[in-house]
């Protein structure tokens, strides 16, 4: 196995310099690095990160907490931490966190105790105080992502303002029976996302004047519970709404798709607004105000290896804006439509 003496030996260095060229900590000539990196790959050297870790105290290496893998939010945020973390030369281990659980006790009280991550990102996840207090008892950089947690730099939306934004769009088209469909508020999202948006649609609809009972039906925030539910809601003529505010866009595309079933021309007789921004909503050409989990992952990144680099706890909070993406999912009831061509 290649030993950085013989790196040194074939660059015409001493093995100090051969150090701090391929460490990049230290100065040396862009010349002479450029000739260790050279001899390096001609025989295979790769340095060891347990050795480079007893001399700098760093192990190049983020934990990452995560409630899910498989739902589009979270795995646009996690590429985009590895992306952001490689770019560093930072490796990125991931643990999906189960619920209240044995499991997910042993994570805090094992796992991210016994690796030396060099910092921790906890990306949506509601933290117990006891598994607060596990974190900042490893003395290393923590930043969340989603909502508050105490003494931690947190990047997060309003989920409040967003839901109360997408209503008043709607609103503001002139629309005026308007129902929620949303997730649950027994089988609640952390950080209270479920009910968060919940009360920025109530709100904008009390601001305006207009009743908020039974204007809230649940669903499961994935396209086939959207559909499942716009059969439901939008299957009796009746009371059926001009418009829909969906908490999610997975929620607004299976809202869609159900519209199309029943006969229901959308915008013409249905608008459909969401909350993400999700890829498949140009398909859709579904309005929605895009949360940008790219951003949230870069900044998250950022934030924790500026805390590395400070040697001092990691900055402050950030909320970060939400963007309305206007599409031909909404337009004016068909009610004004038709006064506005008389």
């Amino acid at each position: 196995m290649s030993a950085i003496a013989d790196v040194a030996r074939l660059a015409g260095v001493a093995k100090a310099t051969a150090s701090r060229a391929l460490s990049g900590r230290g100065y040396v000539s862009i010349e002479t690095r450029a000739k260790v990196i050279a001899a390096a790959r001609q025989i295979g050297y790769v340095a060891s990160p347990n050795a480079a870790s007893l001399v700098t105290g760093r192990t190049q290496s983020v934990g990452v907490i995560i409630p899910y893998i498989s739902r589009w939010f979270f795995g646009e945020v996690l590429e985009s931490l590895e992306l952001a973390l490689l770019e560093q030369g930072y490796d990125m281990t991931l643990y999906n966190l189960p619920p209240a659980s044995p499991e997910r006790d042993r994570v805090f009280e094992f796992f991210l105790a016994r690796k030396r991550f060099d910092g921790i990102i906890s990306v949506c996840v509601e933290l117990s105080e006891q598994e607060v207090e596990h974190l900042h008892q490893l003395r290393r950089p923590l930043v969340g992502i989603g909502g508050p947690i105490r003494g931690v730099a947190t990047i997060e939306i309003d989920d409040v303002a967003a839901a109360r934004l997408a209503t008043e769009h709607l609103l503001s088209l002139g629309h005026r029976d308007i129902v929620h469909v949303g997730g649950s508020q027994v089988d609640e999202m952390d950080f209270q996302v479920h009910s968060n948006r919940l009360r920025g649609f109530e709100a904008a609809m009390t601001a305006a004047g207009l009743p908020v009972s039974g204007c809230f039906y649940s669903s499961e925030f994935t396209t086939p519970g959207g559909y499942a539910r716009g059969l439901a809601v939008l299957g009796d003529p009746r009371r059926r709404p001009t418009a829909i505010f969906a908490a999610s866009d997975e929620i607004a595309f299976g809202l869609i798709l159900a519209a199309r079933e029943l006969g229901i021309r959308v915008p013409t007789e249905l608008s459909v607004i969401g909350i993400d921004g999700h890829p498949h909503a140009e398909m859709f050409r579904l309005t929605t105000l895009a949360q940008h989990p790219r951003m949230q992952g870069e900044l998250a990144v950022r934030t924790l290896l500026a805390g590395l680099a400070s040697g001092s706890s990691v900055g402050a909070s950030a909320v970060l804006p939400t963007s309305l993406i206007i599409r031909s999912s909404t337009s004016a009831p068909r009610m004004l439509r038709g006064l506005g061509a008389q």
